[in-house]
């Protein structure tokens, strides 16, 4: 295996660029048009990969996605080497887990990007350190 890439499946992706986009840095590398907006879209930031895409072009690009289970928002465990800078990007977010230090060593954020999913912010003890 060589890498993994989550796909977020929303209902609309232009409300979700701006987090990614403007507060976190993320550069749009694959655009995929739908109608008159996106139905995909590829953004990259330091070899971080996420891949957004609507439910109604997953089901366009491939036979059977219809009964493909789209359920509730996904979790998504980033860590940062920066964290103090990824923290003040955050400020105006909805924070599910305010900032923490957990029994592993961690230092974590959660919050809820506008999109619905659940991306969660961490920096190892001997990353921070």
């Amino acid at each position: 295996m060589k890498k993994l890439t989550p796909v977020l499946v929303v209902d609309a992706i232009e409300p979700c660029l701006p987090f990614w986009v403007d507060r976190l840095g993320f550069t749009r590398t694959i655009e995929v048009p739908e109608d008159d907006r996106l139905g995909f879209v590829a953004l990259e930031k330091d070899g971080v990969e996420v891949m957004v895409q609507t439910r109604s072009s997953a089901v366009a690009s491939a036979p059977g996605m219809e009964e493909f289970p789209f359920g509730g928002p996904t979790h998504l465990y980033i860590e940062v080497s920066d964290f103090d800078a990824v923290d003040r990007a955050l400020e105006g977010a909805e924070v599910i887990v305010p900032r923490r230090t957990t029994s592993y060593g961690a230092t974590e954020i959660v919050v809820r990007e506008p999109c619905g999913h659940f991306i969660g912010f961490a920096s190892m003890a001997s990353a921070a350190e």
